[in-house]
């Protein structure tokens, strides 16, 4: 009898454990079901091009430029064609895009060198994540060659580095047809000489960094990664000197080419500050252009160059359409500034006026629209915060940019967009709809209404029927105008020199 009862209660054991047994499974096999796979993670390619204004075909298309590869990239995507960097140069722009801040915000208005931007004694910047470091904290694998920074990129920031080839060679035994120096000369142990030259050389591509910049990343997007990609390309051209082989000179005959609109004496109307700061010795004069017959021939210098590195560009969609990563990259295209031909006096950056500050802006990504394009002003700082978006991941808190993803793809925020951009401590332009505002240090201003001035050739900010624009526009101006950073600095300019000695541990709240 009490074998029964206990052979009873182990069949009815068996039966329960059997039972927890299958009810367990059922319930893994519905997790299973319902728990969908993380979505694959876009690969990123950023692509930076030194000191490229508007003129590419896409956007401007001046003086019959060719570049059927930055046209062919901004087909497959978006191009912004009022896009404007926070800095007029080189080193505070491409910082102000790595970290997500403003200049005004981290002090870094001269040149920096990349392992001085982040530093305990920066307040803004000492814990800052930068772009590619964001990537690799949320999953990616980072790769970057040349010019991505103002030198290459600090220490360590890419998982993978190819470098950058120092300075912006190959150069000639000579020079072609500018000596650095200008009418500076008395001045040039102070404040050194500009690279600033144009003519044919070397002889082959080859020969060129930025074909070996190319080649690095054709090499990587050959390979196979157990991540998503996070991969930085920067080219020098067209950043002075003009140099590029003879071929593609011939490809923008002295004959075809135009100059800029230029108006002898357009600076009338400048505040002194904007005249300090466009004083540039060392750079040849739109005056000295003419009378020597140079101009056509600097700006076919710099055609060339664009052509030169469009066909780079091409070199590398082509790699990227024939490689695995075709449909799932992220392509961000930009420029740190635009460059003055001939505009406002002079052949430079190094400027708050339209032609200094307006640049290419172009994304391509699977789910964005193909070929369009978007008028409204826009910042170079939107570039973080977009690319965060467009690869689903979370965005990032210390970010003084914002995203334009839902401008691409539902055309919103398309009203009161704006660009800020700097130069010096509390110097600004605030570029809205058709005005662009400039508002120095001395609270001296400019205005221009592009409807009916696109040149910027009349400052109306004296004009009382614009007095309420103005007002309006400087709600825009950053609040606070942080110091020089001590790293920062840039001796080519007297301007900046003194403002910096003049303006040490001082922080200048903006005057409303």
């Amino acid at each position: 009898m009490k074998k029964n009862i206990l052979d009873s209660f182990i069949n009815l054991g068996l039966i329960l454990v059997m039972f927890c047994l299958v009810i367990s499974c059922g319930t893994n096999i519905k997790k299973e079901v319902v728990q969908a796979p993380e979505k694959e993670k876009p690969n990123v390619l950023f692509i930076s091009v030194d000191d490229l204004n508007s003129w590419i075909g896409a956007i401007n298309a001046f003086s019959n430029t060719k570049t059927p590869n930055f046209d062919r990239l901004a087909a497959k995507g978006v191009v912004f064609t009022d896009a404007h960097c926070q800095a007029p140069l080189c080193g505070p722009s491409r910082a102000s895009i790595m970290t997500g801040l403003r200049p005004s915000t981290t002090g870094i208005y001269g040149m920096t060198n990349d392992d001085d931007i982040r530093r305990p004694e920066n307040q803004a910047t000492k814990d800052i994540a930068f772009l590619p470091e964001y990537f690799q904290q949320n999953g990616y694998y980072t790769m970057g060659t040349g010019k991505i920074f103002h030198t290459h990129a600090p220490k360590n920031v890419f998982n993978e580095s190819g470098g950058r080839e120092s300075g912006f060679g190959p150069y000639p035994k000579e020079r072609f047809a500018w000596d650095g120096y200008g009418t500076s000369k008395e001045r040039k142990e102070k404040f050194g000489k500009t690279s600033t030259d144009w003519g044919a050389f070397p002889e082959k591509d080859s020969l060129m960094p930025d074909h070996e910049s190319a080649n690095w990343v054709l090499e990587r997007l050959q390979k196979k990664y157990d991540q998503p990609f996070f991969m930085a390309l920067g080219f020098l051209r067209p950043h002075v000197p003009f140099y590029v082989p003879q071929k593609w000179f011939d490809l923008h005959p002295l004959d075809s080419i135009s100059v800029p609109p230029y108006q002898a004496d357009d600076l009338n109307d400048v505040p002194s500050i904007g005249l300090q700061i466009n004083d540039l010795p060392m750079m040849p004069s739109t005056e000295w252009a003419k009378e020597s017959g140079e101009w056509k021939k600097i700006i076919q210098a710099y055609l060339a160059c664009i052509s030169f590195v469009d066909y780079e560009l091409g070199r590398v969609l082509d790699a990227l359409e024939s490689s695995a990563y075709k449909d799932n990259t992220v392509i961000v295209l930009w420029s740190d500034h635009g460059y003055r031909m001939g505009e406002k006096g002079t052949f430079a950056k190094h400027a708050l006026w339209e032609t200094a500050t307006n640049a290419p802006l172009i994304f391509a990504a699977p789910n964005l629209p193909k070929g369009k394009k978007i008028d409204q002003p826009v910042e170079m700082l939107s570039i973080y915060p977009t690319l965060l978006e467009l690869c689903g991941l979370p965005a990032y808190t210390r970010n003084e940019g914002i995203s334009l993803v839902s401008m691409m793809t539902n055309n919103e925020i398309l009203k009161d967009t704006k660009a800020i951009t700097t130069y010096g401590m509390n110097n600004h332009s605030i570029k809205v709809d058709e005005f662009r505002y400039i508002r120095y240090e001395d609270g001296t201003e400019e205005l221009y209404d592009h409807k009916t001035d696109p040149n910027e050739w009349t400052n109306i900010a004296n004009n009382s029927k614009y007095k309420e624009t103005i007002t309006k526009l400087k709600e825009y101006l950053p609040k606070v105008n942080v110091q020089w950073d001590e790293k920062s600095n840039y001796d080519y300019q007297p301007y900046f020199t003194e403002q910096k000695e003049r303006t040490s541990g001082k922080v200048i709240k903006a005057d409303k």
